[in-house]
């Protein structure tokens, strides 16, 4: 069995907590994140402005806010397929 790396080629913020993302193949979609939000390091979220500064990481191929959060893409991966 081959492993694939889930890869994210693109995201954008939107409100309440979602993010939209796109993987390098193909798969798209949004995924709810609103149930992190003031948790451990996801209390940073509560700045609704350093959420909307997500971004790809271009090391890591996920999505990332400043240098020091990010999270797993198999995760945000599969809350997309599991919704389709």
């Amino acid at each position: 069995m081959e492993f694939k790396r889930a890869k994210i080629t693109d995201c954008r913020p939107l409100p309440n907590y979602h993010v939209w993302l796109r993987f390098d193949d193909g798969l798209e979609g949004e995924v709810d994140l609103k149930d992190l939000v003031g948790k451990g390091v996801f209390k940073a979220w509560e700045s609704v402005e350093f959420f909307n500064e997500v971004r790809v990481d271009p090391k890591t191929d996920t999505l990332a806010w400043g240098e020091e959060l990010d999270l797993d893409p198999y995760v945000l991966r599969e809350k997309i397929v599991n919704k389709k």
